[in-house]
């Protein structure tokens, strides 16, 4: 009674909020709620009553039992070094005195492992180590593998290590420099410094990234199913192995569950961790801004070392990608030929227009709802309010594997059939990973003062005529911001859509892995090289509209990794 009053109260008092609040708690309800509860009924749920036969069934295979052993260590192994390496990036960008050009290259270099497809590098490792690769043949090593394991984590690495590199730069430029001034003045040498101040305040960054790598290893599905093989099993790749090969949906399920209690633990840690915590390191004092202390000149050179290989070597692996778009057969005969271009505009002309629509209607789709989420969250005040938000982020915790089987099991029968159609995809994605575009949204409009918009009510304006025109034009970097990364994810991302691709639809990540598994590493290059180039001048354009949007309210918001939680 008391709650029906309080719903009546909410229609009369605040309609557009109440209107908003429905619509969001349905789609939640839908997309969300309902895809993870048919997840669990499947999983736990035989013959209408409650059973661990099928977790029993799965855990008593020795494959799935090293599947699970195989995620969680890869998940470690690539967390700690992609952390290791994305810290010795940000401290070069950040407190080396290499040259500039030095440090715009390794800049633009962690840009590319972000707006490549996941498996990128999976197809150069295969190029340049794997059987007739271009480095056994240079350094004339025989008996090697990159298969399994190591092929992996190197793999795996260099696609995530950008991430754990701009999460500890914002960390890194949000410190004051007069604590390193104060350091030295009292006598300290640049090692204490570092020792005792830099790394510190760093912690909470590099902690972040941990969990971050960890979880998106943990959900990668394409890297291990090219390089992992039968020696290496991981959960997702014997999930989707189990559904698409066996046929065998509760098995599959059921390994997703496997995989989902951990995503969740590293979920609530990265929450508790970030929590409502400021990194700012506080001077009480405004004032010029310095320059940070240099470290220690043996700490850079080391790094000036790693950094330049890793350059170089991620460099020579696009090289590879590139050249091998170009040769008739790799390895085998290598003279210059255009036919997998031409092959990739003939035959893989639908991929290519279906990935861009499916992309631009679940960036417009997916950034008006972070924008609405995002408001309501920041600026209302409701019942479940924490809930609303922990909701809204839910889909993009979990490993895509595990939401592409949840889609799957719930929108394969009626009431509500979605099976092949467009709508499954674009809903895929807008649930997934909207949640850039959300935490962008309240990020920004915690730096923008309420005032402004109870003086617009206080003037006689409506609550959606505030919103549209004096909240939304303030935040439209924040809008872009999010927009961008969403493109990128919708553009590049495998995991959850390859359980709900169909004949109808396609995409081009599915069509550069067909090309893998049938070792046609020829047309994989030449479809990853057309990906990358639409996402490249895609992200161009984006950033421009940013910049163009800053600099029309003199005001630059910049959103970092670290404020959007990607």
């Amino acid at each position: 009674m008391h709650g029906t009053m309080k719903r009546k109260s909410l229609s009369k008092t605040d309609p557009a909020l109440f209107f908003a609040l429905v619509t969001v708690w349905l789609s939640f309800a839908v997309f969300i709620f309902l895809p993870l509860i048919r997840l669990l009924l499947t999983t736990f749920i035989v013959d209408g009553a409650l059973s661990f036969t099928n977790m029993k069934k799965v855990l008593g295979t020795g494959y799935n039992i090293r599947a699970l052993y195989g995620s969680l260590i890869l998940a470690t192994a690539v967390s700690l070094s992609g952390t290791f390496l994305g810290y010795l990036f940000a401290l070069a960008v950040t407190r080396t005195n290499l040259p500039k050009i030095l440090k715009t290259l390794l800049g633009a270099v962690t840009i590319l492992p972000l707006i490549s497809p996941p498996f990128t590098s999976s197809i150069s490792l295969t190029l340049a180590l794997g059987p007739n690769g271009m480095l056994l043949k240079a350094f004339g090593i025989g008996d090697f593998s990159i298969y399994g394991f190591l092929g992996t984590w190197i793999s795996e690495t260099l696609t995530y290590f950008p991430v754990a590199f701009m999460v500890i730069t914002a960390i890194l430029n949000t410190m004051s420099a007069t604590l390193d001034d104060a350091a030295l003045c009292l006598g300290a040498s640049r090692w204490r410094m570092f020792r005792t101040i830099t790394i510190p305040l760093s912690l909470p960054g590099i902690g972040n990234s941990v969990l971050l790598l960890f979880g998106a290893s943990l959900a990668d599905f394409a890297t291990p199913l090219i390089l992992g093989g039968h020696t290496f099993p991981v959960l997702p790749t014997e999930a989707y192995l189990l559904i698409t090969g066996m046929f065998d949906l509760r098995g599959g399920a059921t390994l997703s569950f496997l995989l989902l209690v951990p995503a969740l633990l590293v979920f609530f840690l990265q929450r508790m961790l970030l929590g409502n915590k400021s990194f700012v390191s506080v001077t009480g004092k405004n004032g010029a801004r310095t320059e940070f202390a240099r470290l220690p000149s043996a700490l850079t050179a080391f790094i000036a070392v790693i950094c330049s290989f890793l350059v170089v070597f991620i460099l020579y692996l696009y090289a590879i990608i590139l050249w091998g778009s170009f040769v008739k057969v790799w390895s085998v005969n290598n003279s210059f030929t255009l036919d997998h271009y031409l092959y990739v505009f003939k035959h893989g002309q639908k991929a290519i227009s279906d990935t861009l629509l499916i992309a631009i209607l679940s960036t417009v789709i997916g950034s008006v709802l972070a924008v609405v989420i995002g408001y309501v969250a920041q600026r209302k005040q409701f019942v479940g309010k924490r809930f609303f938000e922990f909701s809204s982020m839910l889909n993009y915790a979990l490993p895509g594997t595990v939401v592409g089987i949840a889609y799957i099991i719930a929108f394969n029968q009626r009431p509500i059939l979605l099976t092949g159609t467009l709508s499954i995809l674009v809903a895929a994605y807008v649930f997934r990973y909207y949640a850039t575009g959300i935490r962008s949204v309240i990020a920004s409009l915690e730096q923008i003062d309420p005032a402004l918009e109870e003086a617009s009510l206080s003037l006689g304006a409506s609550s959606i005529r505030t919103f549209t025109h004096v909240t939304i034009p303030l935040i439209i970097p924040a809008v872009l911001a999010g927009m961008r990364y969403l493109f990128i994810h919708c553009m590049t991302a495998i995991s959850a859509t390859i359980f709900l691709v169909s004949v109808r639809w396609t995409l081009l990540t599915t069509r550069i892995l067909e090309s893998m598994t049938e070792l046609q590493f020829s047309q994989a290059s030449a479809f990853s090289m057309v990906l990358i180039v639409i996402v490249f001048i895609a992200d161009a354009i984006m950033l421009y509209l940013m910049k163009l949007s800053t600099s029309k309210f003199h005001k630059s918001q910049e959103i970092s990794y670290e404020k959007v939680g990607a």
